[in-house]
């Protein structure tokens, strides 16, 4: 299937990844068919695409697009029966997604595409229930998907690589950042990155270094201002004026001993109930503040900062 015949896209599993990729295809002007099982999955799903429909607006919706191409189904199997793209956002636990991709790998268009939003499971291990494999790949987001353009793209081992391709491009032609992964890996790219800070951060706290408020201002009023325009090599290249093999002779022996000095941390219950309080405490201090309107309203205005901008 050429990404340009796709019409139709499906969503399964209605959670906010799954509600926030419904509002976004909504918005590119597609039909969306949703699914999910949970009791009342279908009151939330519509009460959290009105929400993200707003952000959406400022942003700039296609010619057709309409919420009342929103519909759901409560069965899997008529959800995908005329889907050309599917977006699946099932609980991150293999067995159940395998369940979810048996359903579907039967009911759908053989032509139909599948790309799942797992997080950090593999794909080659998801499609090994398939009948056709070969259409199954890695479309996964950053939260919230109809704002953050990323999208980590990958095949498993069965996967047509003309179907990557497809996939890239689909994403592309919608504004999406697309990366495609070479190697499967467990948690992809993105969130491995993640997962290498967090690492440090809950060291520090459980060290008793800072606080866990001081370790999101170190990121927010520092390197985190940085990274939301440049990434980690570009951002290396502007470390001095003279490139970046010459910031590495400087910064290069200095970080390796960083490295060598970074903690292992064991996320047992006493470190989750010393975290848990102090970001409790933090969060009464803010008064009650909505966070993910606050915080959405300002990647709207950021992601129009870079738009007008010539930043990669």
């Amino acid at each position: 299937m050429q990404f340009e015949s796709i019409k139709t896209v499906a969503i399964v599993g209605c959670g906010v990844i799954g509600a926030s990729w419904a509002a976004f295809y909504l918005a590119k002007g597609f039909d969306v068919v949703a699914y999910d099982p949970a009791e009342g999955a279908q009151q939330r799903l519509q009460e959290w695409v009105n929400t993200f429909w707003q952000d959406l607006s400022e942003m700039g919706l296609v010619a057709g697009a309409s919420l009342n191409r929103l519909r759901f189904e409560t069965d899997l199997s008529q959800a995908v029966q005329h889907a050309d793209f599917v977006q699946e956002n099932g609980p991150e636990r293999l067995e159940l997604k395998q369940a979810l991709y048996t359903q579907m790998d039967a009911a759908a268009p053989t032509q139909a595409i599948f790309a799942s939003s797992s997080s950090g499971l593999k794909i080659s291990d998801i499609q090994s229930v398939c009948q056709h494999p070969e259409r199954v790949v890695l479309g996964h987001p950053f939260n919230p998907p109809h704002l953050l353009p990323l999208v980590e793209v990958i095949g498993g081992a069965q996967t047509d690589a003309a179907v990557v391709e497809q996939t890239m491009a689909f994403y592309q032609s919608l504004g999406k950042k697309a990366i495609r992964i070479h190697k499967e890996v467990p948690g992809h790219v993105a969130n491995r990155l993640q997962a290498a800070l967090w690492r440090e951060a809950f060291y520090l706290v459980e060290q008793g270094v800072c606080s866990a408020q001081d370790v999101d201002t170190a990121i927010t009023a520092g390197p985190g201002l940085r990274w939301a325009l440049l990434g980690p090599y570009l951002n290396m290249q502007l470390a001095n004026n003279a490139g970046f093999a010459h910031a590495m002779e400087h910064l290069g022996p200095p970080m390796t001993s960083w490295w060598n000095d970074l903690g292992s941390v064991t996320v047992d219950e006493a470190l989750i109930d010393t975290l848990d309080t102090q970001v409790g405490a933090w969060l009464e201090s803010l008064g009650g503040v909505n966070l993910r309107q606050e915080r959405d309203t300002a990647l709207l205005g950021l992601l129009k900062l870079r738009e007008a901008s010539q930043l990669p």
